[in-house]
């Protein structure tokens, strides 16, 4: 399990160096994992596509608590998506996973996302990665930390092809915050999302 201390380090930073680390998702359905192939940072406040750059809500108060937790909010009024909490308490800080490249319980997977048409389809989209990990609003400020977590990444020692940073997707109303490359990939996955 990651520590604290990796989170505790500004988002930008955290989201390069997750990059080929596991999630893992503990259920009483049975476990499942994903390598992390695409990550997104949002840095705080400045960051114009950032979720608390207008200040402190309910929706987003976990990211102003401290690092390590999970920041899990509704979107289009159908998708949940998963971000970690990054930074130090305080700052709004988080990196929003994309994407992970199944290494365990694909099977229970494909049975949370019955209309996928191939494994690609299960986990490459944060709204795909969420249903296929039964992430949802009950894991809003999870500690990732917990010795008893049900949701954290660890090192499985699996690694990462080639890193590429991008603009992220669907920020376009941030203005020139939208073409900051702080979407980071693996460019060897075939799980990265199709944007």
């Amino acid at each position: 399990m990651i520590e604290r201390s990796f989170y505790a380090r500004p988002a930008l930073e955290v989201a390069r160096e997750l990059l080929g680390l596991v999630l893992v998702r503990r259920s009483p359905e049975g476990t499942v994992a994903g390598r992390i192939v695409e990550a997104e940072a949002y840095i705080g406040r400045e960051d114009r596509a950032c979720h608390a750059w207008r200040g402190k809500t309910a929706r987003n108060a976990v990211m102003f608590g401290p690092p390590g937790h999970a920041y899990v909010y509704f979107t289009y009024g159908m998708h949940w998506c998963l971000n970690l909490v990054t930074d130090r308490e305080g700052v709004p800080a988080a990196v929003l996973l994309r994407a992970v490249e199944p290494v365990e319980g694909l099977e229970l997977m494909r049975a949370r996302r019955p209309k996928a048409r191939k494994d690609t389809d299960l986990t490459s989209g944060p709204a795909r990665l969420c249903q296929a990990f039964a992430v949802d609003g009950s894991l809003n400020g999870a500690d990732l930390c917990a010795p008893d977590s049900i949701l954290f990444a660890e090192d499985r020692g699996l690694g990462h092809g080639p890193a590429v940073a991008a603009p992220r997707v669907g920020v376009d109303y941030a203005g020139e915050w939208a073409a900051k490359p702080f979407r980071l990939y693996d460019a060897s996955s075939a799980f990265v999302s199709p944007r």
